[in-house]
């Protein structure tokens, strides 16, 4: 156990493979209870609370336009704060639930587990919200662009059939990380605490780490400590998920992965877009794999596939990291 990280880690085995092998079956039924039940009601959903909270708090951190120029490190101040504060209610309230369920049975420890990290995952709704863009596309574009617009925050108005598609595929492989990777590696690390803090972190990222101004209001500043947050807790997840997927060459990922202005979303991207064969942009942006091929139908379908797979390599490798020093310790 760390001096900076007060809660045991499933991977120490404070408990010895009793611990081990709990943590390692509620992973494993949270990604189960996910693909079979999807996602819990909205009052009931951790990362819901998460979003109001950094929707109410965002509306007084964040200066609104024309204002002055000095109030930039008032607002990184409050930023922070704000992140902070935020960060250390959910890691409370997340190890509040571990405690809880650590002093149930074995059996019911591990499901009370995966029932708490569940919310944390989101693989099937995120692959099913990419597919129904595919299958709104097949009635028409304006179809495929609005259903487009519930899963990227760009403009959607100006994208023709194959950069929608291209922007599909390129939010399942980003979200791949996001949602599903990404906090179980922080779940594999530091339990349930470390899966909910990666959350927060990710989804303020996503309210408050704008480059410019969103809503009438500037948040260069004040979402700054939140999108910095989110790059260092998602360095690793991010490469492992582009190893997850498999793509061929990891010097070629590497290479189109740096044409990304972020430091971690453009290795899910690149991987899927070399392990597909086709091109990836955001236009004005950035362009993926520039030789490859405009995408098809099959490519979403195939995308999404892909993604499963790497959920299920996850599972196997975290399993692994938990139960195999245990077993050898125990041996």
């Amino acid at each position: 156990m760390s001096p900076f990280w007060p809660f045991p880690a499933p991977w120490e085995g404070g408990g010895g493979s009793t611990d081990s092998l709990i943590h390692a079956a509620a992973l494993c039924l949270a990604l189960a209870v996910d693909r079979c039940f999807g996602e819990p009601p909205a009052r009931w959903h951790p990362v819901v609370w998460m979003g109001r909270y950094l929707c109410a708090t965002g509306r007084r951190i964040a200066p609104p336009t024309g204002g002055r120029a000095s109030l930039s490190a008032r607002a990184f101040a409050t930023g922070m704060l704000a992140w902070c504060l935020g960060a250390t209610v959910v890691v409370l309230l997340a190890a509040l639930v571990g405690l809880v369920c650590a002093s149930l049975p074995a059996w019911a420890e591990a499901a009370a587990l995966a029932l708490a990290l569940k919310p944390l995952l989101a693989w099937r709704m995120l692959r099913g919200e990419v597919l129904a863009v595919e299958s709104a596309l097949a009635s028409s574009l304006d179809e495929g662009r609005a259903r487009l617009s519930r899963l990227v925050s760009r403009d959607v108005r100006p994208l023709d059939e194959g950069q929608v598609r291209e922007s599909a595929i390129e939010s399942l492989a980003e979200n791949l990380n996001d949602s599903v990777i990404a906090p179980l590696f922080w779940f594999l690390l530091l339990g349930l605490p470390g899966a909910a803090l990666y959350r927060f972190a990710n989804t303020a990222d996503a309210m408050w780490g704008y480059r410019g101004t969103r809503d009438g209001r500037v948040w260069e500043w004040a979402g700054k400590w939140a999108a910095r947050a989110d790059d260092l807790l998602s360095w690793l997840p991010a490469r492992l998920t582009a190893l997850l997927l498999w793509a061929p060459g990891l010097a070629g990922v590497r290479r189109e992965a740096a044409r990304t202005p972020s430091p971690n979303s453009g290795w899910p991207m690149a991987a899927m877009a070399l392990r597909l064969g086709v091109r990836l942009a955001k236009p004005a942006v950035y362009v993926l794999n520039a030789g490859g091929r405009v995408p098809t139908p099959a490519d979403t379908r195939q995308a999404a596939d892909i993604g499963s797979r790497a959920v299920g390599r996850m599972a196997l490798l975290a399993s692994a990291v938990l139960l195999v020093p245990a077993a050898w310790g125990h041996a």
